[in-house]
């Protein structure tokens, strides 16, 4: 069964950094997309950046978030720098093999969540 486990959460002050890493217990998202989608309560999930052969990202974090892989370690990679209180949420690592890059419901694997807080 294909694991997504993610990490690097927690509590940061505003203009601070944090860097979440996933790792899938698998090779065969090696061709395909990983990405990093976040919610916050009461709110959708929204998309936050992904990559394939290249890197996807939200608007309202370009210029700030960097997604990068590890194809070696499986695993992908999302530093978020310059860090806003609107960016509190639960960040979620996906997977898919035929993906649209923007839309949640068309990733094949999840991980659990990973909490970040800004304070502010």
């Amino acid at each position: 069964q294909v694991q997504l486990v993610e990490s690097g959460g927690g509590l940061v002050q505003a203009g601070g950094s944090l860097r979440l890493s996933c790792e899938a217990s698998t090779r065969a998202f090696s061709n395909g997309v990983m990405a990093w989608f976040r919610q916050a309560p009461g709110k959708a999930r929204e998309f936050v950046a992904a990559i394939s052969l290249r890197a996807y990202y939200a608007d309202s974090v370009k210029g700030r978030f960097t997604i990068s892989r590890d194809n070696a370690d499986n695993t992908v990679y999302l530093q978020m720098s310059s860090l806003t209180p609107e960016d509190t949420a639960v960040y979620y690592c996906a997977a898919g093999l035929r993906t649209v890059i923007y839309h949640a419901e068309t990733y094949d694997f999840w991980g659990q969540g990973t909490q970040v807080t800004v304070s502010s």
